[in-house]
């Protein structure tokens, strides 16, 4: 699976299916960053193309290295997260 960060696809902004002919980040990582992915609700309705894709809440890395615009927590903290929210909570970026 992968997610489609290229503006030329009419999947921009999407999830996808690999082998894909556009540019799209694998959601497979073997530091397993992405064993838990949330996608936030940026860009989705309407998606507009070169507004940026995903931004995803996933596992940090070690040491919480920086991410790509995304947002990591442990993975602790993260299964935490997922038990009290549902799709009508609102997160802020601050």
């Amino acid at each position: 699976m992968g997610w489609c960060d290229d503006p030329k696809s009419n999947q921009y902004n999407k999830l996808v299916k690999f082998p894909f002919p556009f540019r799209a980040e694998r959601l497979h990582i073997t530091n397993n960053t992405y064993d838990i992915v949330l996608v936030l609700n940026y860009n989705l309705n309407p998606t507009i193309k070169n507004k940026g894709s995903a931004i995803f809440l996933h596992i940090a890395k070690k040491n919480y290295k920086k991410t790509e615009g995304c947002i990591a927590v442990k993975k602790i903290e993260l299964r935490k997260i997922i038990k009290i929210i549902n799709k009508k909570t609102i997160i802020h970026i601050n």
